[in-house]
């Protein structure tokens, strides 16, 4: 896998800000930021690194921002120094979904002249951490490349948008973890009908059928290979309203540690449609010792 440098652009919530040199309106700037939720907090810090606007960057960014992506170094100014790369290819990211769990904004993302990153198109998820001061803090991530057919018909990225049901996020992600554990940690997988709904399940992984069918199928094809993924551990749950992401560790693929990805939709209390990144982990060629998780709440 090539060393890449990940960067966005969330087209629709930038915030543009003109500098003045006047007291008046510094302190003006100051008290738009203190007002901002973490969603344009971050729609600033991605569109100045769009711009590659490094002293707007550095305003929105801490300067020890913490880098998860394993071939990003880590800080901002190691970042800043790598954006040219970008600005060479072409490479921009169009934003399919964002959310926003208390300090964290996630991200759904198709990124384009995506060779940087090893394809000419791609798809991720990124997470991005605010802390207690609105600075941006921290960012994981994981990629694979944006397939052209897929076994549902459906893209890896299409479906719906809008949340909904917020009164519902902290149950919905209970039960995205009650499914990870029972079935996708082989706890209880019987009980994948207690989770997964058997009216409705669109799938955009692209190997997989949509409903309940297709995982079997699916399954079955793995086990026959000798290839069935295996998940160990639940790092990270992010939701808001019908729409929950995980964060997983695991093996596949001749028990070659994955970065799993998870996005699910819910509705009525049943999972109702699923995309996902799976990323392998890599040993080599890394920038830092940050790994791919590290949350720390």
């Amino acid at each position: 896998m090539k060393k890449v440098l990940t960067v966005f652009v969330l087209a629709g919530i930038l915030a543009s800000c003109n500098t003045s040199k006047t007291n008046a309106t510094s302190e003006s700037n100051q008290s738009q930021e203190k007002t901002m939720n973490n969603k344009e907090i971050v729609g600033n810090f991605l569109g100045a690194v769009a711009k590659q606007d490094a002293e707007k960057m550095r305003k929105f960014a801490n300067a020890d921002y913490i880098q998860h992506n394993p071939f990003v170094p880590t800080g901002l100014e190691p970042f800043i120094g790598l954006l040219p790369v970008l600005k060479e290819n072409g490479t921009y990211a169009e934003n399919v979904r964002l959310f926003q769990d208390g300090n964290y904004v996630f991200m759904h993302n198709i990124w384009h002249n995506a060779k940087p990153f090893g394809a000419d198109e791609m798809v991720a998820f990124d997470i991005i951490r605010v802390d207690e001061n609105g600075k941006v803090a921290e960012h994981w991530d994981a990629m694979t490349v944006l397939g052209k057919e897929t076994a549902s018909g459906r893209t890896q990225t299409d479906g719906p948008t809008t949340v909904e049901d917020l009164d519902k996020t902290e149950a919905n992600k209970a039960l995205a973890v009650s499914l990870i554990e029972d079935v996708l940690m082989g706890k209880n997988p019987s009980k994948i009908t207690e989770y997964i709904s058997a009216e409705q399940y669109d799938q955009h992984n692209p190997q997989i059928k949509d409903g309940l069918n297709g995982i079997v199928e699916a399954v079955e094809y793995l086990t026959s290979q000798n290839n069935m993924f295996k998940y160990t551990k639940i790092h990270k749950v992010l939701g808001e309203g019908n729409f929950v992401l995980t964060v997983s560790e695991g093996e596949w693929n001749g028990g070659k540690k994955h970065a799993f990805y998870d996005l699910f939709r819910m509705k009525d209390g049943k999972i109702v449609e699923h995309w996902d990144v799976i990323q392998e982990i890599p040993t080599e060629g890394l920038a830092h010792n940050n790994g791919m998780f590290g949350f720390k709440n």
